[in-house]
């Protein structure tokens, strides 16, 4: 909870400062991808200079699904970007790190993604925190003066710590202070955004 204070307070001094600036210098915004998964994704990008944006996004997901399943998490995922024209429109690269805590069992997946097993989530729950780094593109289209439609891959690393349990349901630990390192995409976006 503390770590979701420190979130939020970062975002409001970030809003406190891009309101003192020239107009278009702020952004909200909303993932659709996580949108659509039920994370609750909200986003919030400065303008620092004229070709570079501190960009971020949030997301938190606190919903309890049936049949005994786990999905919840938050995490938080900073990052600079550099517009190849003016920030806000067109192409960006960018550079992030991100953090985080899960507890997510009984999802039956069934798949594995650069070598992690995702189906292990159908019998057991992890419960952990993760952090890492990456690299990123994108793509910004200009809608009107105050909306745009962003798009957005990043490719990076992630080091997580976790303990597993043998049910998603129940209290019974198997394993504790287990590792695992994850290379792999590590953001993807589709941002519906807002311009002050």
């Amino acid at each position: 909870m503390d770590a979701i204070l420190k979130v939020l307070l970062l975002l409001l001094s970030m809003f406190a400062v891009a309101s003192r600036s020239e107009a278009q210098t702020f952004a909200v915004k909303t993932n659709l991808l996580d949108d659509a998964v039920l994370d609750v994704s909200v986003g919030m990008e400065a303008g620092l200079a004229p070709k570079w944006t501190l960009d971020v996004p949030v997301s938190l997901n606190g919903w309890t699904l049936s049949h005994d399943r786990r999905w919840k998490h938050w995490s938080v995922q900073p990052g600079a970007r550099y517009w190849s024209c003016d920030r806000f429109a067109g192409h960006f690269v960018g550079a992030h790190v991100h953090g985080g805590q899960f507890n997510i069992g009984g999802i039956d997946t069934g798949f594995k993604l650069f070598g992690t097993d995702f189906g292990k989530l159908k019998d057991t729950r992890f419960q952990g925190w993760f952090v890492g780094g990456g690299v990123s593109y994108g793509y910004a289209w200009l809608l009107d003066k105050h909306w745009n439609l962003e798009g957005e891959f990043g490719f990076g690393y992630s080091y997580t710590r976790f303990d597993q349990y043998r049910c998603a349901g129940c209290g019974k630990k198997v394993k504790s202070d287990r590792t695992h390192h994850y290379v792999g995409p590590t953001k993807a976006a589709i941002n519906v955004v807002y311009l002050f």
